[in-house]
């Protein structure tokens, strides 16, 4: 776990110094093209909500709730286990 850590500081610091060595202008540029997706990515999602809640029923339709499980025949299976059942010795038992 120790060596994914230090792995993972590696490569952070690795692209620390890329950030750093890079041109202020291109780190500008970067910054804008990123806010500018996260801009677009948030007007998308609160687009979407508000016409999902725009079509969304305003009634709720009320039933019987219905038993996923079919009604079965008969008696019901035989455990298949291996182990046996245990009974009770009537020596232990109360009287």
């Amino acid at each position: 776990m120790k060596n994914l850590r230090t792995e993972i500081d590696k490569w952070l610091d690795g692209l620390d110094k890329r950030w750093e060595a890079m041109p202020i202008r291109q780190q500008h540029h970067y910054i804008r093209c990123f806010f500018t997706g996260y801009v677009l990515l948030t007007g998308w999602i609160i687009f979407k909500v508000c016409l999902d809640t725009a079509q969304a029923a305003d009634s709720i339709p009320i039933g019987h709730i219905e038993n996923p499980v079919p009604a079965k025949k008969g008696s019901p299976p035989l455990p298949q286990d291996t182990v046996k059942r245990i009974l009770k010795n009537k020596l232990y038992e109360k009287k």
